[in-house]
This record gives structure tokens, sequence and C-alpha cells, in this order.
């Protein structure tokens, strides 16, 4: 059975006009090899995760970059099946005991059985063409069955191999949809620039992109001036976000494939914090155009645009709810800011959600969570990253003190969080699991902010 995957892989950026382009995506091809009657999965004893092994992938070929590929894709697709706690991994320690096959066919699974696995991950890397053939295998130890099987090439980019290979192992294993292909985008003052006539280069930011992982971060604006709050659309393939470069702040949508650029605003007032529909046909936004901050939902080519609160307050960072009906956003109408809700057209009552001493910038999970993410004053200059169950209200409180923690954005699969934190002295991004565990620093150059998960 032959099938395609979505792996996407960049080429090197190119700068096209106001805003840098990332060149023509690839799509690299995989042929599963298993037999299309074998649905077995992996299990643990008494329920705990199973327990996996996953030695170096064998080169080959004894060239260094084949040697080197093969050692990076084992290295990345033990840390991407690492991230979802799915599985428990069997030190690589204890590895140097086991023989290493000739072949995927001559895999040692009894001497694996001794280690205690319930399952090995196998794999070879070979030179093909400009790229590489990746072939792994996931065999369940007690039964001796192949249970997972595929090929892959087209592409030169070894991560992306681990990436892909990581990903259909969650699904077919564990019914998950994992995350090793998805991106992350965020707001960076690292290039040092200044505006004209300032001192400072605070004022100049920039939209970067990079992978889940924070590897591979690349530019996409190279405006010279103030650019924040990006939001990847649902197709993964178009940013939107706020842009200074006219003067006052407008809603721009940067298409990083097709190396095109809109504006979804031109005025009048000032218009930021764009958010975009679950289904990518509509951008919520906050617009002083009508002399007030309010929140305004419209097409996503800027047609049939909407008011959708009307308060003397002011009405701010939106996010939409998972099936699109509802859009949560922060506003101080009852004296400080809270998180409130509306349906989506505007038509029924607000409600108040949030009942802490200064809320902001929401961001509602996927489903099948119905949670919302936000920061919350917890203390003199403080800020932490809070979790409220719509439903019920309940509230859970997921980092504590000592920093600013805010800007949350849930990853598709709602298992994790991305967030700015100066824990570390600057700003910088972070990704933490939805309980709050397993928190991890992605950048370091510059300071980076306002972190959106694509799908």
């Amino acid at each position: 059975m032959k099938h395609r995957i979505s792996a996407t892989i960049l080429v090197p950026a190119v700068a096209l006009g106001a805003f840098v382009v990332a060149g023509a995506a690839q799509t690299p091809q995989t042929a599963a090899q298993q037999p299309s009657d074998v649905i077995t999965t992996i299990s643990g004893d008494s329920g705990a995760p199973p327990r996996l092994a996953l030695p170096a992938f064998v080169p080959v070929s004894t060239d260094a970059e084949t040697v080197a590929a093969a050692q990076l894709v084992s290295n990345v697709l033990w840390d991407d099946l690492n991230f979802e706690r799915e599985f428990a991994f069997i030190p690589r320690d204890v590895y140097a005991t086991i023989p290493v096959p000739k072949s995927l066919d001559d895999v040692p699974l009894d001497r694996w059985r001794e280690l205690n696995a319930d399952g090995v991950i196998a794999g070879t890397v070979q030179k093909s063409g400009t790229g590489f053939l990746v072939r792994v295998r996931l065999f369940d130890v007690k039964s001796r069955r192949q249970v997972f099987g595929s090929e892959y090439s087209g592409s030169s980019n070894a991560r992306v191999y681990a990436h892909a290979i990581s990903d259909e192992i969650l699904m077919k294993q564990r019914g998950l949809r994992g995350v090793a292909r998805t991106k992350l985008t965020f707001q960076s003052d690292r290039d040092g620039e200044r505006l004209a006539g300032t001192i400072e280069n605070r004022n100049v930011k920039e939209i970067y992109f990079s992978d889940y992982d924070g590897e591979n971060q690349r530019r996409v604006t190279a405006t010279r001036a103030l650019n924040g709050f990006p939001d990847w659309a649902p197709d993964g393939r178009s940013i939107a976000y706020t842009s200074w470069r006219r003067g006052q702040p407008q809603v721009f949508i940067s298409h990083i494939y097709e190396g095109t650029l809109d504006e979804l605003t031109k005025g009048p007032g000032e218009n930021w914090l764009p958010a975009w529909s679950p289904d990518g046909t509509r951008v919520a936004f906050a617009s002083t155009r009508d002399g007030n901050s309010e929140i305004y939902v419209a097409n996503r080519d800027g047609s049939n645009l909407r008011r959708i609160t009307n308060n003397p307050a002011i009405d701010t960072s939106p996010t939409w709810s998972p099936n699109g009906t509802e859009i949560a956003f922060t506003s101080d109408r009852s004296g400080s800011p809270q998180i409130y809700t509306v349906s989506a057209d505007g038509l029924s009552a607000v409600q108040r959600l949030t009942n802490d001493s200064y809320c902001d910038r929401p961001t509602w999970s996927p489903a099948p969570f119905n949670e919302i993410a936000y920061a919350a004053r917890t203390g003199g200059s403080e800020f932490d990253i809070k979790v409220i169950d719509v439903p019920t209200r309940e509230v859970r409180q997921l980092t504590f003190g000592g920093a600013i923690n805010e800007s949350p954005s849930f990853a598709p699969n709602g298992r994790h969080i991305a967030f700015t934190s100066t824990r570390s002295g600057k700003s910088q991004i972070f990704v933490m699991a939805r309980d709050g565990k397993d928190v991890r620093q992605l950048t370091k150059a510059g300071n980076n902010k306002q972190p959106s998960w694509s799908n």
C-alpha cells in the first residue's frame, strides 16, 4: 500500500520585498510495508506504558553523510516520541549488549526481550539520489510480529523522516495525533535592528517560525518595524499578524509558501491581534475603527466585516472555540481585564469566565478539550498560566511565580501549551504539557514572545 504523508520540508528562506518567503515545500514519499491485516498494538504490563527500545538507525553505507543522517533520525525520533509520553523507553546505555542486526529481518527480538522490551523500533538509512531512503519497522517483542513498517524517501532533511515516523507510530499504535510535523510562529527582536531616529532596538520586532521543538528557526518578515501577535492559519500555510509598518497597527497575512502578502485591514483606526477561525475562512481581530477597541470578524479577504462586541470598555485578544460558534476575548468592562465569551455572530449575551485580579491573552483549546488557557496576575508583576474548563468553570494553575508567564497557545492535539516566560532572564518561548509538567525552553537568541502553534 502506498500513500503520501504531509511532512513538509522548507528550503532556505529567500528575502522577497517586505517579508521573507520560504521556498517551495517538498513532500517525501512513504510506502507502508506492513500486511494490511496487522492491527496489533503493543501494550505494557498492567496498563503501564509500553516499554520501547530505539537503537540507532543503521546506515547502509559508511559515508559520513549517511552515518550522520542515521544518527540524527534516531535521535530526533526518540525526542519526538518522548514528547507525547505515550511510551517508556529503555535507556540507551544498556544497548551495547545487543548485537546490531545485519538487516531489518534479523532484529534479535529474544535479546531485547531479556531487557524487558515490549517493542523495538529498528531502521536503516541509505543514500538515494539527492536525499535518503529510510526504512523503519516496529516489532512486538512478545508476539515476534511486525506491527508497523514504512519506507520514506524524497528529502535530504533527515529530521523530517523522524517527525513523519513519530506521527505515524503514535496514530497507529495509540490513536493519537502527534505534533512532530507542526510548527510555531512567534515575535523576535533577535536581529538587533533599530527604527530610524531611535537608539534602542526593542522597537524592531519581526515574525519568525520554527519546528515544534524550536529547530529550524526562520524569519518571515523583514520590515524594520514592529510586528507581533502572529497566528497560524488552520491550513498551516499562512500567518496573520499585526504590523506597524504603515504607522498605525494593521493586520497582515503572509502566505509563506506562495510568497505573497495580503493586507486584511487598512484602517480606519488601529487593528491588531488577529485570530483565525477553525475553518480558516474568517479572522477575528480588535479594532478602534468606531472609536473604541471592539472585537470584529471579517472574511479572510477582508470582506463581510462584522462588529461582535459593543461596550465602552476595551475589548481585545479574541480566540475562537473549536467549533467556531463562540469567541473568547479580554475586556476590562468589569473594572480589571477578565476573560469573556460571546457567540461568533455577536448576538448572544456576553458571559464572564474569570475572576482573577487581571487576566489576558486567552487561547481556546482544540477538541476534544473545552478549555481556555490565559495569563493571570498572581502577585506584583508576576503572571502565570492558568486554564479554565469552560463548562464547569474549574480553574487550574500551570506555572507558579518567579517570572512573567503569558501568551499561551495550545498544540493542535490539546496536549501541550507553548508560552512566553522571563524565567531565564529575557523573554523566551517555552512549551509544557497540559498538566504543567515537562517544561522546556525553545528559543535563546534575543527576546521571543507570543507563540502560536500550527495545525
